[in-house]
């Protein structure tokens, strides 16, 4: 199991490692296609074993896997929900935009000044769910179509560019924009976000693959656990309903505070 895995894409990375970081990429995309949220699984467990011999190979590597496992829950809600294409199209385009520039700092920006902010919204955002049993139960549009379609158009560039340069909790913010700002029900919001966050994955990596940075042996492996994952997570989502949804949305949200807590407090 230990034994070096001399394939071409592979990075020489351990046997033993390969099955870890498919484990990982199996639990990433079923948290992902539920709430989002499935980056604290798998770029962690990357950057544990760190294929390439640096963070940007890890990181590059995890979009390719988790792009395919949106893109596979994308076809999962789009069976069983409906998603507003009107307003989540523009929305996947911008986002997609954002993430192109986000990857392209990924390198240049102090990632300690970001984990702090992102933490402290991450808080706001579960203590705001927390408080309010009945939020994101049903569909409750607050705003005309025009200012749906601005509000979606913002976010999805605002954290386009957070999912390019490598921030945990995209797709729980994604949700949380749709649900506590739009007026989305879980569900509806979960399906709506796994396009923007598809978009934003394939952003990613229009600037990681020409530079060179993805791993395609590793990638591809990665990527045919999370869309395993992501298909079972996305069903899931779609038969239990809203409730269950909020529940993983609070649990998610928590260990992601947990996780950046750390980072923060050790001067990560």
């Amino acid at each position: 199991m230990f034994t070096t895995l001399d394939l071409p894409g592979f990075a020489g990375v351990p046997i033993a490692a390969v099955v870890f970081l498919c484990v990982a990429a199996f639990l990433a995309g079923a948290v992902d296609a539920i709430v989002g949220g499935g980056g604290l699984v798998q770029l962690p467990a990357m950057l544990l074993v760190m294929p390439g011999g640096a963070p940007i190979y890890s990181l590059a590597t995890s979009k390719l896997s988790s792009f395919v496992g949106t893109a596979a829950a994308v076809g999962t809600y789009v069976r069983r929900t409906k998603i507003d294409w009107r307003s989540t199209a523009p929305t996947a385009v911008l986002a997609f935009a954002g993430s192109v520039g986000g990857a392209a700092f990924a390198d240049m920006l102090p990632p300690g000044a970001l984990n702090v902010v992102v933490l402290c919204a991450l808080v706001s955002v579960g203590v705001y769910t927390w408080r309010r049993p009945g939020f994101g139960a049903e569909d409750s549009p607050r705003h005309s179509r025009l200012t749906r379609l601005l509000v979606m158009l913002g976010g999805g560039v605002v954290i386009g560019f957070w999912d390019g340069l490598a921030g945990p909790g995209t797709g729980s913010f994604l949700v949380f924009l749709l649900v506590g700002v739009v007026g989305f029900a879980f569900v509806r919001a979960s399906a709506t976000a796994k396009v923007i966050n598809t978009a934003t994955n394939l952003g990613a990596l229009c600037y990681f693959v020409p530079a060179g940075q993805v791993l395609w042996g590793l990638g591809a492996a990665m990527a045919l656990c999370n869309l395993t994952g992501s298909v079972l997570g996305a069903r899931m989502a779609v038969r239990r309903g809203s409730e269950f949804v909020r529940k993983v949305f609070l649990t998610v949200v928590a260990a992601l505070v947990l996780s950046l807590g750390w980072k923060v407090a050790v001067g990560m």
